[in-house]
């Protein structure tokens, strides 16, 4: 599913936040070069969180979010550089090469032991990936048809402690290095099942799983902590500060309410898991 838009929403949030000053002089000096906000994304960076691999673009939520946070911080789209890392490798402690990374980042205290987090943009369902072989075979969208199924996950994952809570399935699931990984098992047989926030859950049963199929999902609230994003920074940047301003600001005009609801529509026909 590919939701069309343009970049003309994003340009108009950073025209209106630059004629009310936003936090324009915050990151005066704190950024890693002068005058310039360096983002990094993934490499390669999917939908929808970034359209066509392009987040220079501004499309795609994650790329959208980034260009409003700059404008709110006082830079202009042409004073935003773009740089590409691993997951991986952002996460690990030490000197970054961005001012902050977008890359779904699930907030947890073992992760902020290393790094800093802003306020989180992003609070997500997280949805059942599965195949049309497993819902042919009976499989639903219930608790206890879910603790039959066999799961994989990503080792390293929030999803392996989600699972092990929400669903605390019969056996226990294989775990893996990265989702190319879990998606290849699924495809393979090896899992019936895997948990990923449902935008990534709908790109996957959509372009990478063949046969694919969503077969519920778990809203936020149904977790004690909901799975939240933040962008990632280098553990004591003073630029924490100005992005969490800057992050406030967009949520109380509604902006980033507005940029969720453009990129990040709940997909319909999704049944919530009872």
């Amino acid at each position: 599913m590919r939701i069309a838009v343009t970049s003309a929403l994003v340009a108009t949030m950073m025209a209106s936040t630059a004629m009310a000053g936003g936090h324009a002089g915050c990151a005066d000096g704190k950024t890693l070069e002068e005058g310039v906000l360096t983002i990094a994304t993934g490499n390669p960076a999917y939908y929808p969180w970034v359209l066509d691999d392009a987040p220079e673009s501004g499309e795609g939520f994650e790329a959208a979010v980034a260009y409003a946070v700059a404008a709110e911080m006082g830079f202009e789209a042409d004073a935003v550089k773009w740089v590409r890392t691993s997951f991986d490798e952002a996460i690990q402690p030490g000197a970054k090469d961005f001012d902050f990374n977008m890359q779904q980042y699930s907030i947890t205290p073992e992760r902020e032991m290393m790094i800093d987090f802003s306020e989180p943009y992003y609070s997500s369902a997280m949805a059942v990936l599965t195949t049309g072989a497993v819902v042919d075979g009976g499989a639903e969208a219930t608790i206890a048809s879910l603790k039959g199924l066999k799961w994989g996950a990503v080792a390293t994952t929030t999803a392996v402690p989600m699972i092990a809570g929400l669903i605390a399935p019969d056996s226990d699931p294989l775990l893996y290095g990265d989702n190319t990984d879990v998606t290849a098992a699924l495809q393979a047989g090896q899992i019936d099942a895997a948990l990923f926030d449902l935008p990534t859950a709908l790109y996957l049963s959509a372009v990478v799983v063949e046969n694919g199929a969503i077969l519920g999902q778990f809203p936020a609230d149904r977790s004690e902590a909901p799975d939240q994003f933040g962008l990632l920074m280098e553990d004591g940047n003073a630029l924490k500060e100005c992005v969490d301003g800057a992050l406030a600001a967009l949520k109380d005009s509604g902006a980033l309410a507005e940029l969720e609801a453009q990129w990040l529509q709940q997909a319909t026909g999704v049944p919530v898991i009872e």
